[in-house]
């Protein structure tokens, strides 16, 4: 146990104090769980692509580690810092966004990958935490001064952030970005009428995509009618979760992982549901809710615009993957690439929701002294 005094007024004893705890145990438990996991779910995967049977067991360890890091390198932020890093890092990834589709490979019938040495990198990904607060940047100014058009400014950034994800394409991000959008757009005070009116056009877009693209639609009509085509992931997610029922069969006697290309990646929970049963999904999903209705319980008495639109888009950002991840796993959504935070194999995933859950925690800190107006160590000062 880490130990600090209160009357220490060095950097880390003042975020050790204001830090939220439980919320970043929460967090390297969830970690730790995920190693676990890629450690029981990828040697098989591995091994079938003619790789080392600890490939993807070293590559995340190290993903992992560079994470922790990450997350505690940005909770350590003040709110200002959080805000210019995040500003900047829209504004990076958005050329990078664009540069991947005019010299990014295509794979798999999509542009979201750019090699940058031996690393690949998702651009999308790590867009989605900078966007999410530079959106609460922009929607707070309006509070500051009305005659700042931020819900226009908002709402053009936004647009141009979907049409750049379209034309990847990534219907499963878009519609990720769509939601937290509207979301912080609900809570900055958009009318109702606006976001019914956002809503039709965002079913318009979905049933454009479904006219226009073949493989959207492919997908969709797959998930509605199964004996429309190869619905051969989903079907074997499906027998692993049959087959593990409530205890599982035990670690590593799970077969699922031998069949299914991404067990390791998208399909991971199956493999969890197989190996460890259906108490374990249920516990691991109450892990993830731990860490939502943690953050969320910060914010009912935040007074500060930004950090409360900030810090609940985060927040909702982390909770609906995870909610799309799963979702596709038993059943209930189509066949999507998103990965299970903290769980699955991915390095600009795992680095990019670093990012977002460290702001998380610079955000949500809180000095109990301060806010009842007492300062005896100059804390306010030295923030």
């Amino acid at each position: 146990m880490i130990a600090f005094s209160r009357t220490d007024n060095s950097v880390l004893s003042r975020w050790w104090w204001t830090v939220d705890r439980w919320m970043l145990a929460l967090i390297l438990a969830l970690a730790a769980v995920g190693i676990w996991l890629t450690l029981t779910a990828s040697p098989a995967v591995a091994e079938r692509l003619g790789l080392g049977a600890m490939h993807f067991v070293k590559r995340q360890s190290v993903f992992l580690g560079l994470a922790i890091v990450t997350t505690i390198g940005f909770s350590l932020l003040s709110t200002t810092l959080v805000r210019r890093i995040a500003v900047l890092g829209t504004l990076g990834m958005l050329g990078l966004m664009v540069l991947t589709l005019l010299v990014g490979p295509e794979i798999k019938g999509a542009t979201r990958w750019i090699q940058i040495g031996s690393f690949t990198l998702q651009s999308s990904e790590f867009l989605k935490p900078f966007f999410v607060v530079t959106t609460a940047w922009i929607l707070s100014s309006h509070f500051t001064d009305e005659k700042i058009p931020a819900k226009q400014v908002a709402f053009g950034l936004y647009a141009f952030v979907a049409i750049l994800l379209v034309l990847q394409p990534d219907f499963g991000q878009t519609v990720l970005i769509s939601a937290v959008w509207m979301a912080q757009m609900a809570l900055a005070g958009l009318p109702v009428m606006w976001l019914v009116l956002s809503g039709v056009v965002g079913l318009f877009g979905l049933g454009l995509g479904y006219a226009l693209l073949p493989h959207v639609a492919s997908r969709i009509d797959r998930f509605i009618n199964p004996a429309s085509g190869d619905t051969y992931q989903m079907d074997k997610a499906m027998e692993a979760f049959e087959a593990g029922g409530l205890l599982g069969k035990g670690p590593g006697e799970g077969a699922v992982k031998l069949f299914l290309p991404d067990a390791h990646a998208d399909y991971i929970f199956a493999v969890v549901g197989e190996e460890f049963g259906a108490i374990a999904c249920v516990m691991l999903l109450i892990l993830f809710a731990g860490i939502v209705i943690r953050g969320l319980a910060h914010l009912l008495e935040e007074e500060d615009p930004f950090r409360m639109l900030a810090a609940s888009g985060l927040i909702m950002q982390f909770g609906l993957q995870t909610l799309i991840n799963v979702g596709v796993n038993v059943g209930l959504l189509p066949s999507k690439g998103m990965t299970l935070p903290f769980i699955s194999y991915g390095g600009s995933s795992m680095l990019a929701l670093a990012i977002g859950m460290g702001m998380v925690l610079a955000l949500t800190r809180r000095n109990r002294f301060i806010e009842r107006g007492i300062d005896p160590l100059g804390w306010r000062a030295a923030e």
